[in-house]
């Protein structure tokens, strides 16, 4: 098994007033050559958007883009006609294709806290489309709940792209055993509050680990921990 971690200290940092972001890979202002991506991992920012701030209308083209809310409340409008307000515990994803135009404002009373997540694509140049469901906590709690899935179903949403994407919130400390295809597959685990050893590492709250030549990962949770997984292929 081969890790790599990567530190909440060590993300790339943009304040700009409005929005504070922290970047682990490479993207906007922050370049870092040695951390472009993790496998088809293109993007993984944790952004916080103040009450009234917000992304005007920008545009989108092949890439898999998924918006987990962890607190507040924003708007989304887009060129495919949807108009919507999305909130904590919910998921939506874009799947840009051969193009689209959407906007983002937070319209509630507090901080928008959200992770934007950029996934390359499986196929090329498709419609466009977009698609969002909410994921109450009560069923995740003490299990890993399928948010984001290359198979269709009405339990959670779909990528173009052959990922995985798992939210958990765990009430006790516990194991959590992921297995996983070991042929082109990799794994991201992002603590988002609490704490998890794995591999002889302790990573602590925004701190995230990949994983990469095994077909299970292992992961010791103390009580109140939430984490995302996200399974990806290595490459193309």
């Amino acid at each position: 098994m081969e890790t790599v971690v990567y530190r909440a200290s060590t993300r790339g940092l943009k304040d700009i007033g409005w929005l504070k972001s922290n970047f682990s890979f490479s993207f906007s202002s922050y370049q870092n050559p040695v951390k472009k991506s993790f496998g088809l991992l293109h993007t993984f920012n944790d952004d916080f958007v103040a009450k009234g701030g917000g992304f005007g209308i920008h545009p989108h083209s092949n890439m898999e883009i998924i918006s987990i809310m962890l607190q507040g409340k924003m708007s989304h409008k887009d060129t495919l006609g949807y108009e919507e307000v999305v909130e904590k515990d919910w998921v939506q994803i874009m799947s840009a294709g051969s193009g689209l135009r959407h906007e983002e404002h937070n319209v509630g009373d507090e901080e928008v806290n959200f992770l934007q997540i950029w996934i390359e694509p499986k196929l090329q140049n498709i419609n466009p489309r977009y698609q969002r469901r909410h994921f109450p906590p009560e069923k995740r709690k003490n299990t890993l709940q399928t948010v984001v899935s290359n198979e269709e179903g009405a339990a959670h949403c779909w990528i173009n792209q052959n990922a995985k994407l798992g939210l958990g919130y765990y009430e006790t400390a516990q194991t959590l055993d992921y297995s996983f295809n070991p042929v082109n597959k990799c794994v991201f685990v992002f603590v988002i509050s609490g704490s998890v050893q794995s591999a002889g590492e302790t990573l602590q709250a925004r701190d995230a680990m990949g994983f990469w030549d095994t077909d299970k990962v292992s992961l010791e949770v103390t009580a109140g921990t939430e984490l995302l997984l996200i399974e990806v292929p290595i490459n193309h």
